[in-house]
């Protein structure tokens, strides 16, 4: 498996949170070779935690949207009044 090395010039936000999972693994295997120069591994420490705070912030967009739409639909359990009261 190779990986490519690090390019500082990477976009600034990535196209989608699948892409950004990629690359985050990418920088984490690269980080964890060890075999960039100190410059580039903290250029690339701080892609890293760009694109944890993208990742983060699209799973909470996620999360409220499935909120919105659960929202009638999440009920507590409630047992049947005409059945307990037997």
């Amino acid at each position: 498996m190779s990986i490519e090395p690090f390019n500082a010039k990477q976009p600034e936000q990535p196209a989608s949170f699948e892409e950004a999972m990629a690359e985050l693994g990418q920088l984490v295997a690269q980080l964890e070779a060890g075999e960039l120069p100190l410059e580039t591994s903290i250029a690339a420490y701080k892609r890293g935690a760009e694109l944890v705070k993208y990742c983060a912030a699209q799973l909470e967009k996620v999360e409220n949207q499935v909120k919105v739409l659960d929202e009638e639909m999440l009920k507590p359990f409630q047992a049947d009044a005409a059945g307990a009261e037997q």
